[in-house]
């Protein structure tokens, strides 16, 4: 399970006026704003955009100065694959260490999605161990139960971030990932063909 929100991209006409510095070619741009707020490459600058996305990571640069925020939630198997791409990313994450007794357990905490119908059972009476041990620390602060739920904690775990990257960034996740075999990965490609210009600057796949 993977669920993608929150998302917020910056900066494309900056961008693209950076596009255009090493020609000096300013006056050709056509861009413009519509009236919803959102920024739409005129012709020329789409043009300009898709030639330097296809030319390669030297002459894409200004991709590294469009920017997307998003908030994610996704297990922690998930995450150990994310956190691969340490380069041109920021991520905010609910803490596991400090909050982790917070709240009461249940299933809705991990991603089950995939489970046949014993696993789903048996990870029920996992759940049910770690609410029956996060109720004991919240009475004893005991260290050893503080540990019990740390490292008795499944990997399908859900935790939310708050993410940041760029569209070259973007490009190589993409690209790493749209046939990996978890299915996480491929609603993440999914949500990155909805980007704005994602097939011209991303995926290329127009």
């Amino acid at each position: 399970m993977i669920l993608i929100d929150k998302v917020s991209v910056m900066n494309l006409e900056n961008a693209m006026r950076g596009a255009r510095n090493p020609l000096n070619s300013w006056a050709r741009s056509d861009s413009f704003y519509r009236e919803d707020g959102t920024y739409e490459l005129g012709p020329n600058d789409l043009d300009l955009a898709k030639r330097l996305a296809h030319a390669g990571s030297d002459h894409r640069k200004y991709l590294r100065m469009v920017f997307v925020s998003v908030d994610i939630t996704a297990p922690l198997y998930w995450w150990k694959e994310y956190d691969t791409y340490k380069v041109a990313t920021v991520a905010n994450s609910t803490s596991t260490m400090h909050k982790i007794h917070s709240k009461p357990f249940s299933m809705d905490d991990f991603s089950h999605d995939h489970l046949t119908p014993s696993s789903y059972t048996f990870m029920e009476t996992i759940v049910e161990q770690l609410e029956s041990i996060r109720l004991r620390y919240k009475e004893t602060k005991a260290k050893e139960d503080w540990y019990d739920l740390i490292q008795l904690l499944p990997s399908s775990y859900n935790q939310m971030r708050t993410c940041t990257f760029n569209y070259e960034t973007l490009i190589s996740m993409y690209h790493s990932r749209k046939n990996h075999k978890l299915q996480e990965w491929h609603t993440f490609c999914d949500w990155v063909k909805t980007l704005p210009y994602a097939k011209e600057l991303i995926t290329f796949e127009e």
